[in-house]
Formats: structure tokens, sequence, C-alpha cells
């Protein structure tokens, strides 16, 4: 079975790994502790194919420490309490290092099994994860670690290592292999900063090149059928997911419609309609909200078209909302008030209502006050009389600030004329 091109051209040394310069560049935090000599516990964070092996096996191979290997997916306790047996024994003499892949997938018992030997330095623990370490790892582990985080490689620092790849594949094949630059280019954008998948589309590439006298030709037409949806990074339930929806909203609430339509590009490529319209909703209400009410009549209207039709006409409902909501006038102040009086409510025990505004009752005999008196707006002036309806310890406050907008401040002066008319 031949060994996949992404393993042949693994780096050796610090300086063959590609990208990362922001911990392993000269005189940055990752590569000082590793040329110190000493290795603390660390969780590698970022998404797959971005170097987090290879760095943690060049640091195993430079420690003179016993190298043990696991990965979350498979692994059980078992597993672990059998490196936990090697603790002491003539083989690990320099202490052990465990690369544990995928811890994610460890649960809370399984990394709790690793604690007491990670704060001793019995073991050294090198973790990495494509998830938010801090949401997917127990608390107790990351006290004890040093997280760093691994970032997509740039299509510019990818292209080397593809060309390398190319000369790697001659070499060993004895064709001449013709990759033009802007062939080599297709493949650095089209991987999405992942230099395995880059390296796989390199091997695939040669296998579907035109071969004719000991020559393989690269073609323009044969990589756009390998790199056409390569360059979606998308995990419906891990942290990529939730980074473009995020980055959609605040695009929206920032009022750039540009950016806004392409976070939602990358949902509607990756089939992911349903999140997409559920957060547009959010944002009509959260965002938009008073300054223009219809906001969210108009974005109901879209979503519930764009679910109707389904993709790839509901692009052009979803754009619809999209744009209408970025340029629209922005208020927050239905999501302030909304929350001031959660807050209350949590912090408050339970309020008694004004006797008023209670449902009517029997008083019975002796009772101190009878009547409800309630005041009926609609038999006033305007409609409008004033008396207190918060309980009496809240009696003064104020959740709702009237915003700048044009609608809201239409709303404030009609306030302010029933006041007025009162005196």
């Amino acid at each position: 079975m031949s060994t996949p091109l992404a393993d042949k051209i693994r780096p050796k040394t610090l300086d063959d790994v590609v990208g990362q310069e922001h911990i392993l560049g000269q005189n940055k935090p990752l590569r000082k502790i590793i040329e110190s000599g000493t290795v603390p516990n660390m969780i590698f964070y970022g998404p797959s194919g971005v170097g987090k092996t290879t760095v943690a096996r060049i640091i195993a191979e430079n420690c003179g420490m016993t190298l043990h290997k696991l990965n979350g997916t498979s692994s059980s306790v078992g597993d672990i309490k059998e490196v936990i047996a090697q603790i002491g024994t003539f083989g690990s003499e320099n202490g052990i290092l465990l690369y544990l892949d995928e811890i994610q997938y460890l649960n809370k018992k399984q990394q709790q099994s690793l604690l007491e030997y990670i704060e001793n330095g019995d073991i050294t623990l090198i973790a990495s994860t494509t998830e938010n370490p801090y949401f997917s790892v127990y608390n107790a582990v990351i006290s004890r670690s040093t997280v760093f985080e691994f970032k997509p490689v740039t299509a510019e620092e990818l292209i080397p290592a593809i060309k390398r790849g190319y000369r790697l594949l001659s070499e060993e094949s004895g064709d001449e292999i013709e990759a033009s630059d802007e062939i080599c280019r297709s493949i650095a954008y089209g991987c999405g900063g992942d230099v395995r998948k880059a390296m796989n589309t390199v091997e695939l590439s040669v296998l579907c090149g035109e071969r004719s006298n000991g020559k393989v030709v690269i073609t323009a037409e044969s990589m756009s059928m390998l790199v056409q949806r390569s360059n979606m990074r998308y995990d419906r339930d891990g942290d990529q997911h939730y980074d473009i929806l995020s980055a959609l909203h605040k695009s929206i609430r920032g009022s750039d419609e540009n950016a806004a339509l392409h976070y939602a590009a990358r949902l509607i490529e990756a089939g992911d309609i349903i999140s997409l319209c559920r957060r547009l909703l959010c944002i009509a209400c959260e965002d938009v909200g008073l300054a223009y009410p219809q906001a969210v009549v108009v974005t109901k209207a879209c979503v519930d078209t764009a679910l109707q039709l389904g993709l790839p006409e509901a692009r052009l409902p979803i754009a619809e909302a999209i744009i209408l909501l970025a340029t629209a006038p922005k208020s927050n102040s239905a999501y302030l008030g909304i929350a001031a009086a959660l807050k209350d409510v949590k912090s408050c025990d339970a309020l008694d209502f004004p006797r008023h505004l209670q449902n009517k009752h029997f008083d019975g005999k002796g009772a101190a006050v009878v009547g409800q008196h309630y005041l009926y707006p609609h038999d006033f002036p305007n409609h409008y009389v004033k008396q207190q309806y918060l309980p009496d310890a809240l009696a003064d406050r104020v959740y709702y600030q009237f915003g700048d907008n044009k609608t809201e401040q239409a709303a404030l002066a009609y306030r302010r004329k029933l006041l007025s008319e009162l005196k």
C-alpha cells in the first residue's frame, strides 16, 4: 500500500512547516518553547490539515521522550491506562509524551483519567482538536495546559509546498510532470488553507493528467473538477458553522451588505439555508427592530419563500432579505429592554402584582381594601390614563429607551403629547 503524498512530504523541522508564522516564526512563543527543550502540556487548536500533528511529531522526535499516540475517536480508558502503566518503566526513563489527537471526542471521565499524571509531570500531554477547546475540552485539562491556535494556511504559503509535492512525485515515478503556475495557484486557492487536502489534490491531478512519452501534463479542465468544491471548510456542528453565522450577523449589524452576502453565499454553497434563515429572522428583531418594524415581516416572507423554493432559487429571497436588513436603519432598543427586564426577573423574588391589575376576585368580609380600582384607559381622553403597572418594588424602573431613529422618535413624541395633555 503506497504512502500518501501528505505523509511523504511531511516536514521534519520547524523551518519546513507551512504557515503558522504567528506561533512558529523566529522568536515566536511556540518555537521558543520547543527550542528550550522543556515541553509543557499543550493543546493545539485549529482546522484540519494545518500542521498540528506535524508539529507534535517534530516535538516528540526532538525531546527524547517516549512517544505514545492515541486518537480520541477510537481510544478508551483502557488505552489511556496502558500509557499510564508505562510510567516508571525502563522504556520511559526520559519521560512519556502522549500525543492525543481529536481530544474533543473523549468524554469527561476519559479526560479526567489523565489529570493526576499531567499535573505531576509523569506524562506530558500534547492534544489537538478542531473544535474550540474552551467548549470541548474539560476545564481541568485546559487549566494545566497552554493553548496554541493554528490558523488556515494562506494560498501563497501553500504554493511552494504544492510545487515541492509535484517534484517529489516526479522523482519517484521518473516521469516529467508539467504543472503550470496557474495550476498550482488553482490548487492553493481551492483547498481552503488545508495542506493535506492540497497534497491529496496534487496526487489526484497526476493520476488524472494526460500521459505521453514519459510526460504527465496537468490540465486546467481536470483541475477544475478536482477543486470545484474543495474550498468549503464547513462543519454544521463545529466552530466554522457558528463563525460564519456570527460573521454574517455582525456584517448586517454593521450595515455592510457586501460582507453579509459573502458569508451568506458560503452558507448557501454548503447547503445550509435553515441556519441562515433562522439567523436572518433574529437579526430583523435584534438589530433592525423598532427602527423599521416591518423588517421582520418582510424577512419572514423572504424566509418562507426561500424554504418553499429550496436551492438554488432560495438564494434570491435570501439575498433580498440580507440587503434589506443591512441597509435598513438600526435599533437594538427592544433587545436591551427585554434583557434589562429579564435581569430583574432573575434577581428579584416573586413580586406581587398591583391590586388593580389582578384578575377580579371576591374580597370577602373584613377585607382592608374592597374593589379592584382599575382605571380602564379607553374611558379616558386619548385612551390613556396614568396608573402604576409595575410591582411596587420596581415602580420607577425604566427598561426601554426610545431609539434615535425616525420611527421610535415619532413614538416618543406621541408619548410626550399624551403626558402633556394630562397636566
